[in-house]
């Protein structure tokens, strides 16, 4: 799916926006930990990184107990199969990678980064992170996401695999909607 994107849209790759999301995970297993935001109940992390308009780039499951900076690695090791990156892709992070630790590990990665500063208050729309967190919005609404009842850590990663296709898929209809005309085109967006 992100090949198809990527010939008929394009992939915004200079800003790489990447952020944790929480989900329940009632039945335990290898991914679920206890969830700083549910009571200590079982949780399943998920960090993701995106593409400057929210396209999917990759993610990674981890207990719920997990912090979001040692996610960071893996997350943009996912990003390698996309071949070579722009030169100034910068990664754009909350304050919760910490100044050193964001910028170290994007330096690791060949990427640039951006770490929101803490204490200073910015709407997210006016960031260049609101896209991850969109996208986490959308991974959402999948049930077995939301509350994942797996207990294997590739079952899990292939139902985000899948999940990210979707959204991707979803983009793609609704982005080719707009851009191209063809003459048998409904009238109407289905």
């Amino acid at each position: 799916m992100l090949e198809a994107y990527d010939r008929i849209i394009g992939l915004a790759l200079e800003d790489i926006p990447v952020d944790g999301c929480h989900t329940k995970a009632p039945c335990g297993g290898e991914c679920s930990g206890p969830s700083p935001v549910d009571r200590r109940k079982g949780g399943l992390k998920r960090s993701t990184a995106t593409d400057g308009n929210g396209i999917p780039l990759g993610a990674v499951a981890a207990p719920g107990n997990r912090h979001d900076s040692p996610l960071l690695g893996p997350t943009l090791a996912r990003l390698d199969r996309l071949g070579p990156l722009p030169e100034q892709a910068t990664v754009h992070l909350d304050n919760a990678y910490g100044p050193d630790k964001g910028h170290k590990t994007a330096a690791e990665h060949g990427l640039l980064a951006e770490v929101a500063v803490k204490g200073v208050a910015a709407p997210i729309q006016n960031t260049k992170r609101w896209p991850v967190e969109r996208t986490n919005a959308w991974g959402n609404q999948f049930f077995k996401i939301a509350r994942c009842t797996e207990r294997k850590t590739r079952v899990i990663d292939a139902y985000l695999s899948l999940a990210h296709a979707i959204i991707t898929l979803r983009r793609l209809i609704r982005q080719a909607w707009t851009s191209y005309r063809w003459d048998a085109r409904p009238k109407r967006r289905p």
